[in-house]
């Protein structure tokens, strides 16, 4: 079974065969961290995206990486929070299990994760790192590819949201 590590870093300097996108449904950039992987990976993704389609929240696609250190994008659609009684929970597992499932697929050893719709679609990070974690280490258990998962947290909330989490899971 692939191992999950947790740091605080950018995403985008990561030399892993994927990082993930917490994109918004057009694929075509937008803030927080899908800004910053869409400028570090240059108006080449954009254009890429454009021939996508769109996605569905839940759901993922993968593109080239660009000028990205990482080979691939894997783009998802998190959920937005609205109280957490309208299916978040499931839609944020969706997430992780279609970007795990685009990597295995794609023969990816390496994946980096940002925590999926805690920035600006305010999911509540302590929900959001229980749904991730478990959500990674079901996917891991079935995975005969994956062998490292990054979760790369953007503050030091976060990153102290994960690790908690991570410990409990363990104990």
């Amino acid at each position: 079974m692939g191992q999950i590590q947790i740091i605080h870093g950018d995403i985008v300097t990561l030399e892993v065969d994927a990082i993930v996108n917490a994109a918004n449904p057009s694929l075509l950039g937008g803030g927080g961290v899908d800004g910053a992987i869409h400028q570090a990976a240059g108006s080449e993704l954009v254009d890429y995206c454009k021939t996508l389609g769109g996605c569905k929240t839940g759901e993922a696609k993968i593109t080239p990486g660009f000028k990205l250190p990482a080979e691939y994008v894997i783009h998802t659609v998190g959920p937005i929070w609205s109280g957490g009684n309208n299916g978040e929970a499931e839609l944020l597992s969706c997430c992780y299990q279609s970007c795990l499932d685009l990597a295995q697929d794609h023969g990816l050893k390496s994946i980096a994760f940002p925590a999926i719709s805690s920035g600006l679609y305010a999911y509540p990070v302590d929900q959001a790192a229980v749904i991730a974690l478990n959500s990674l280490y079901r996917g891991l258990q079935v995975s005969t590819v994956i062998q490292d998962v990054i979760c790369v947290c953007y503050n030091e909330h976060v990153l102290t949201a994960y690790k908690d989490i991570q410990f409990q899971t363990q104990v």
